[in-house]
C-alpha cells in the first residue's frame, strides 16, 4: 500500500495572483506524485489546504485536485473555516461538527482526526472527537491503524511552532492512543518540515509543506524582542510516500524539482546490482 501526503497548501496566500506562487508549488509536488510508477493508492491532504479558509480558494483547490489519478482525502488544519471547506466539498459528511472518518481501503486501516481549532494556531481535540476515536478504534483493535491529522502533538524544537507537551489535547490524544498495539504511526503536517519522532510509543512523521518550508531555527525565541532570525525559506514544494511493506510503515520524503542524476541502471552497473539483490534470500 502507497500513500501519498501533501500539507500545508495555503492557497489563497495571493488570493488575486493567477499565477500564485502556492499553486504554483502544489502543480509541481502532483506532477510529481502523477509521474510516478507505482502511482500512489491514495493522497492525504493533511490540512492548512488554504490560508484565510475562503470558499474561493476551497474552489481552486478542488479544481487542482479535480484530475488526479488517485482518491484524495482531507483533514483540517488551523487556517481552514470548517463551513466555508464544507460549502465546496458538501460530499463529505462531518461527525458532531467535527471533519473525522476511517479509509478501510487496503492493509492498513487510516482514521483520519479534526484537530481544528478555529481562532487558534495550535492543535485541539475535546472530549467528543476523543470519544469518537476511541470508539473507531475498538471496532478494529487487531487492524493495523495509521492516524493522520495536521497537528503534530510532540514539541519540536522551533519555538515559534512547537506543541507545548503539557497541552490538554495532548494528554487528551495521548490517552486514547496509549496500550493501541495496532497503532502503527501518525502522520501530520503544520510545521512545514520533515521530522521524525516516537511519542507515547508511536511513531510521528511530520510531512514538509507544499507552501514555503519553515526555517530550521532552534534558539529560544523572545515575542517581545525580533531579532531578524528567518522564519520562511523558499525550499522546494515538498510532499511524503508512506510505505506499507505488510511489517513495518515506511516514510519517504521529496522534493519537487530536478534531481542531477549522478549514476543510472546502465550495463556499466548491471553487474552490480545482480550482486546486491543475490544476496537477498529467496
Amino acid at each position: 500500500m502507497l500513500v501519498a501526503q501533501v500539507t500545508d497548501i495555503h492557497l489563497g496566500f495571493e488570493p488575486d495572483s493567477p499565477r500564485e506562487f502556492n499553486r504554483q508549488r502544489l502543480d509541481a509536488a502532483l506532477a510529481a506524485l502523477t509521474a510516478l510508477d507505482p502511482l500512489p493508492d491514495l493522497m492525504l491532504a493533511t490540512g492548512d489546504l488554504v490560508d484565510r479558509g475562503d470558499v474561493a480558494s476551497y474552489r481552486r483547490l478542488r479544481e487542482a485536485f479535480a484530475e488526479l489519478p488517485f482518491p484524495v482525502h482531507y483533514a483540517l488544519g488551523n487556517h481552514d473555516v470548517r463551513r466555508n471547506f464544507a460549502a465546496v466539498f458538501p460530499e463529505l459528511e462531518f461527525v458532531d461538527g467535527f471533519l473525522q472518518y476511517v479509509i478501510e481501503t487496503g492493509p492498513v486501516r487510516l482514521v483520519v482526526l479534526d484537530t481544528l481549532e478555529e481562532g487558534r494556531h495550535g492543535g485541539g481535540f475535546c472530549e467528543r472527537r476523543a470519544r469518537w476515536l476511541g470508539e473507531r478504534l475498538d471496532e478494529a483493535p487487531e487492524r493495523r491503524t495509521l492516524i493522520v491529522q495536521h497537528h503534530p502533538p510532540v514539541e519540536v524544537g522551533i519555538p515559534w511552532m512547537n506543541t507545548d507537551p503539557a497541552e490538554p489535547w495532548v494528554h487528551r490524544l495521548a490517552a486514547c492512543l496509549r496500550g493501541r498495539g495496532n497503532v502503527i504511526g501518525l502522520i501530520c503536517g503544520h510545521i512545514h518540515r520533515a521530522i521524525t519522532t516516537r511519542w507515547e510509543d508511536v511513531i510521528v512523521a511530520t510531512c514538509p509543506s507544499t507552501a514555503p518550508q519553515v526555517a530550521l531555527e532552534l534558539q529560544p525565541i523572545d515575542p517581545e524582542r525580533p531579532d531578524g532570525r528567518p522564519l520562511i525559506v523558499a525550499d522546494p514544494p515538498a510532499y511524503a510516500l508512506h510505505w506499507w511493506n505488510g511489517r513495518e510503515l515506511i516514510s519517504h520524503y521529496d522534493t519537487a524539482e530536478e534531481h542531477e542524476v549522478l549514476a543510472s541502471y546502465d550495463e556499466g552497473l548491471k553487474g552490480m546490482i545482480a550482486h546486491m539483490l543475490a544476496e537477498r534470500p529467496g
